[in-house]
C-alpha cells in the first residue's frame, strides 16, 4: 500500500478542487492515505509515492499552475506513479471532449519523459457571475459527470495498485 498519494490541482474558480476532493474520497475508501493540495502550494514530493495532477483547461491551455507543477517536479514525477486529468469542455459532446483532449495532449507534449498511467478529461463549469466580460455573458453550465469522475478514480486506484504489485 502506498504511504501517501498527492492529489494536486490547479483551479481558477474552484471546480477542479471539487473534483480533486471527490477523487481523494474514492482513493481513501480504497484504503489510501491521500493529501489534497493546490499545485502551486506543493513544495516537495518526498512523502508521496504517487501523484494525481488535475488542472482546468482555459481558452486552449492547461492551467499555468499545473504546467509549472510538472516543470518543477519533472524529475521526481518520472520516478513516481502519475495520473493526470483536465477539466474543460462546456459540454460532454464528442466535439467538445475531443477539443479538450487535444488541449491537454498539447500541454503534456512538453513532458515526454513523464508517462502517466492514465489521463482523463472531465466536463467543466461555467459560472458567468465569476467571469469577466465577454465570458460573463456565456450561459451557465456544469458538465461534470460525478459518476465518470468516481469511476476514473477507481481505475486510477487499480492502476496504481497493479503497478505497485509489478514492482
Amino acid at each position: 500500500m502506498y504511504r501517501t498519494i498527492l492529489v494536486a490541482y490547479a483551479t481558477k474558480h474552484g471546480s477542479t478542487r471539487e473534483v480533486a476532493d471527490t477523487i481523494a474520497g474514492v482513493l481513501r475508501t480504497d484504503g489510501y492515505d491521500v493529501t489534497v493540495r493546490p499545485a502551486a502550494e506543493v513544495t516537495e514530493l518526498d512523502d508521496f509515492e504517487a501523484v494525481i495532477l488535475g488542472g482546468a483547461l482555459y481558452t486552449g491551455r492547461w492551467h499555468r499552475d499545473a504546467r509549472r507543477f510538472l516543470s518543477r517536479f519533472r524529475g521526481e514525477l518520472a520516478a513516481r506513479r502519475l495520473a493526470i486529468f483536465g477539466m474543460g469542455p462546456k459540454t460532454m459532446s464528442t466535439e467538445d471532449v475531443a477539443g479538450s483532449r487535444d488541449q491537454l495532449g498539447r500541454a503534456l507534449q512538453s513532458f515526454p519523459d513523464l508517462r502517466p498511467v492514465t489521463t482523463e478529461v472531465f466536463g467543466g463549469v461555467i459560472d458567468p457571475s465569476r467571469l469577466r466580460f465577454p465570458f460573463s455573458h456565456m450561459p451557465a453550465s456544469d458538465a461534470r459527470d460525478w459518476r465518470q469522475i468516481r469511476r476514473w478514480a477507481t481505475e486510477v486506484s487499480a492502476a496504481f495498485a497493479a503497478e505497485r504489485a509489478a514492482v
